[in-house]
């Protein structure tokens, strides 16, 4: 199984985050998981990217090219792949991807589990969504969720497209319990 992670690229959160992150990466690599990311050498995402390195795991970066020529990549990884742009960055790593793992992040991890959430509404994409909610960072998310459920922009069985869970053994528990999924969330889009 590959895993794609979601993380942020800052450096300044609490460290709290960054332990959840390395958690993470040590418990997929001692699962035999690999590991998609976004590349970055900075913030949660080295924090992954080093613990999955440290426990003999497979981790693959990809990357735009325009971050590789700033150094904001992670060196160590098993390998990297520099796309073009963003868009095709998000493309590769939803194409390598048998499930997805939302950490806390910044704008563009929203922007890449909103855009996971979507492909699988619309049946585009069919593996294990899991956010990690880390010291409750994705509360006021979720309850967005519940306003635009609330509010009819978003069915409430919509909801069962991802799990939300505290900790890192329990994103491993999640990923080794769900199947893939065969739900046909796109008959049920149109509200």
């Amino acid at each position: 199984m590959t895993v794609c992670v979601f993380a942020a690229s800052s450096s300044r959160v609490d460290n709290i985050y960054g332990r959840d992150a390395a958690a993470l990466g040590s418990l997929l690599a001692g699962a035999g998981i690999n590991v998609v990311f976004g590349g970055g050498g900075i913030g949660l995402m080295n924090h992954l990217a080093d613990a999955v390195i440290r426990n003999n795991g497979r981790i693959t970066g990809v990357i735009p090219a325009f971050m590789e020529e700033e150094g904001w990549g992670h060196n160590g990884v098993s390998e990297t792949i520099v796309t073009s742009d963003m868009g095709e960055r998000k493309r590769k790593m939803f194409e390598l991807s048998d499930a997805i793992i939302a950490l806390p992040g910044g704008m563009g991890t929203l922007e890449e589990l909103t855009e996971a959430i979507t492909l699988k509404q619309l049946s585009l994409f069919d593996g294990p969504i899991i956010i990690l909610n880390t010291a409750g960072y994705y509360n006021s998310f979720l309850d967005f969720i519940d306003n635009m459920v609330n509010n009819n922009f978003l069915r409430k069985e919509h909801k069962g497209i991802w799990e939300v869970v505290n900790t890192p053994e329990e994103v491993i528990n999640a990923l080794n319990s769900r199947e893939k999924g065969n739900e046909e969330w796109r008959k049920i889009a149109k509200i």
